[in-house]
């Protein structure tokens, strides 16, 4: 019963709970504090609105879904709000009426997922929602939600027309006659005419409420329209996967994913219509009007499963991602990949100084004619046999021989899953390939990036050929990782790697001749970079830039890693700095996230500044670029050097001048806190300044 999850204490109809996302979730959480739901509203506010910073939940007819885990939560709960004003949550059609926010334990990941996937598949029923606007009293609201999340069994008068979380479901045929004319066009105009079966996939990043909406959403578009129709939500709450018979009887597929399709080999062949999520959502009539007349198009863009569970990660011709979009997703895969690298790695060097000193990456003989370089210390002793040093130089030499072996894996890494987003699984060995040659012949992370591009394109290319049927099963394990690696391997020795060899020589020593005013100006650029989108694509370029560099280990690299931290440290400790000195214009969640931001700006996490750059962008991203960009100028100006990749003032023993590096650190927070104040105080509207007051007179 819903007596576990949401109660009349907990519903509130027809209510002004404020003017904006986080009034409206602190109003809710607050709810949930009074009916001993949660420990700490606050801590849930603070996690749900997290939550709404990394993607809105606003969703189309008027609805919104905040949700979070947190560890005050003491049950999984629902509270509600029928608003008698309504929010903007960022829903492509307006703003929201209807406003669930879905608590869960910390350690209930279970229950959190099916309330959202349950309650995000009963909102695609316009009954439903139509029924929640109508309820006449709380009870009501409690008695319409228990029934979508706990249906009745199958049989049962009560049941709802929702299945089960991650189950596959089959559209029922609506009865003779109730065909709408567009229906009847679509299908040719005879009801005696077979109908066309359509099968499905949806998938979302998260696998929650997007997946299971559009899979509910596509389903009720295919009842309308009279088509027999199959779907595989491939959601966190499990996959029922398709049946053969299903497949084989199908007309045309609908792959509605933000992310992979597993097996999509299962569909060789098929009539495909490709699409992201939320257009299953939004447009869910139009996607199965296409895929009929794609099953009667001979012509039509076909399903590629020349290698098995999407190894031939091939986009049809019917992907709505543009060249360039899908360039930019196998870069930023890549170096997705490749950051564990770095951070495990760099710290590890880090370690490896911070117990045996800086001269453990030497390659030079001591007084007592022994390599103090770490690896061979690492080689050649043992804790029953330890270098003159003692115990402290072979921990250090150990750790700094970890780290350096995880560090030389950052270019294969980087050109693998570069090649592993275009091609999937087949282009990965070409890909590590590309980044050993690239490293063997000088090219480093420039030869990294060309080669994993070049990897992934030959690998999707070799998929695609046309092979007799004994050959197919041999292709994603020998045939493409072999005359992939050949291809990429060949090109990178004979063709590609003196000039890009080159092209890395002159930028290593163009960064080594930078002195004075140039070398200020990459420092502010890199700052801009850092603090432009807060560990966006454009954050991420400046940090591969400087990473990549520390292999190198020349001064002008580790400069280079020292302005790129210090700039990225500036956005959460501006804004938690400016939280304390004005604290009136900011929101109670704001100033309750400013404290988190405090830590996440000393450890070097930019993205403790994405609650208030979301909310507040054209204010709060020109002032930490302001402050980023002085930080990175100081930092080249002083000369200040960075060896670890990672850890903020926590690796301060890695820096040469680490007062230096506080100072410019100083500078720039100073100066990015004073713009966001000054932009909020002089530029902020009425609807802002009234937000805060209706915040802080939520009772307790």
């Amino acid at each position: 019963m819903s007596d576990n999850i949401i109660t009349a204490a907990t519903v509130h109809l027809d209510v002004d709970a404020g003017s904006d996302p986080a009034a409206v979730i602190t109003y809710l959480a607050e709810n949930l504090g009074e009916a001993g739901r949660t420990t700490d509203p606050s801590e849930l506010s603070r996690a749900a609105l997290a939550r709404e910073a990394k993607s809105a939940t606003g969703l189309p007819g008027g609805i919104a879904i905040p949700h979070a885990r947190a560890a005050s939560v003491t049950t999984a709960s629902l509270a509600f709000a029928r608003l008698s004003n309504k929010v903007d949550f960022g829903a492509p059609d307006g703003p929201a009426d209807l406003v669930f926010l879905i608590a869960a334990p910390e350690g209930a990941a279970a229950d959190h997922m099916k309330l959202l996937s349950s309650l995000a598949r009963a909102l695609v029923r316009p009954d439903f929602v139509a029924a929640l606007r109508e309820a006449p009293s709380d009870e009501r609201v409690v008695e319409l939600v228990d029934e979508a999340i706990n249906p009745a069994p199958a049989g049962s008068p009560s049941t709802t027309a929702t299945p089960a979380a991650g189950a596959a479901t089959t559209a029922a045929v609506p009865a003779a006659g109730t065909k709408t004319a567009e229906t009847a066009k679509t299908l040719g105009g005879s009801d005696s005419q077979k109908r066309p079966s359509i099968v499905a996939i949806t998938a979302c990043p998260t696998g929650i409420a997007h997946t299971y909406m559009a899979a509910d959403a596509l389903k009720y578009a295919a009842e309308r329209a009279g088509v027999d129709f199959h779907v595989e939500p491939q959601g966190s709450s499990g996959t029922t996967p398709f049946t053969p018979d299903v497949i084989a009887g199908a007309d045309a597929v609908i792959f509605a994913t933000d992310v992979g399709v597993k097996g999509k080999s299962r569909f060789s062949g098929k009539p495909v219509i490709e699409s992201g999520v939320k257009r299953a959502i939004n447009e869910p009539d139009k996607m199965i009007a296409e895929a009929v007349e794609a099953s009667r198009n001979p012509h039509a863009a076909r399903v590629d499963g020349s290698a098995d569970d999407g190894a031939a990660a091939a986009e049809e011709s019917g992907s709505s991602l543009s060249f360039g979009k899908k360039i930019q997703q196998a870069l930023m895969t890549g170096v997705s990949y490749m950051i564990p690298f770095v951070a495990a790695g760099g710290l590890l060097i880090a370690l490896g100084f911070l117990l045996a000193g800086y001269q453990i990456a030497n390659k030079t003989l001591d007084s007592s004619k022994t390599l103090s370089d770490g690896a061979y210390i690492a080689l050649n002793n043992s804790l029953w046999d330890l270098p003159a040093g003692g115990l402290g130089q072979y921990l250090g030499g150990v750790s700094f021989a970890i780290g350096a072996l995880a560090m030389s894996m950052l270019v294969p890494v980087l050109a693998g899953y570069i090649s592993f987003a275009i091609a999937d699984r087949p282009g990965i060995a070409p890909g590590f390939v590309a980044g050993l040659v690239s490293v063997a012949v000088g090219a480093s992370f420039i030869g990294g990036l060309i080669g994993g591009l070049i990897a992934g394109a030959v690998c999707l290319a070799i998929s695609r050929l046309p092979l007799p049927q004994w050959a197919r099963g041999l292709q994603p394990v020998i045939i493409i990782p072999l005359f992939g690696s050949l291809i990429v391997g060949g090109l990178m020795f004979m063709l590609l790697g003196k000039p890009l060899a080159w092209v890395t020589t002159q930028l290593t020593d163009g960064l080594n001749s930078m002195s004075g005013s140039s070398k200020i100006v990459l420092g502010v650029v890199l700052g801009l970079m850092m603090c432009f989108d807060l560990g966006g694509p454009v954050n991420k370029a400046a940090y591969l830039f400087a990473t990549t560099g520390l292999a190198i280990g020349d001064t002008p690299q580790l400069e280079i890693m020292a302005a790129v931290m210090c700039a990225g440290m500036v956005p959460p400790l501006a804004m938690a700095l400016a939280t304390v000195i004005r604290p009136g214009l900011f929101t109670e969640p704001e100033r309750e996230n400013g404290k988190a931001a405090w830590f996440l700006g000393a450890a070097f996490i930019s993205e403790g500044a994405i609650p208030f750059a979301a909310k507040d962008p054209v204010r709060v991203i020109p002032s930490m670029m302001a402050g980023g960009a002085l930080a990175g100028a100081l930092i080249m100006a002083f000369g200040v050097t960075q060896r670890a990749p990672h850890g903020g003032i926590f690796v301060f023993f890695t820096m040469n001048h680490w007062l230096l590096f506080l100072a410019a650190l100083a500078a720039g927070t100073v100066l990015g806190t004073v713009c966001v104040v000054a932009a909020k105080q002089f530029g902020r509207s009425s609807s802002r300044q009234t937000s805060a007051p209706e915040l802080e007179t939520i009772p307790a």
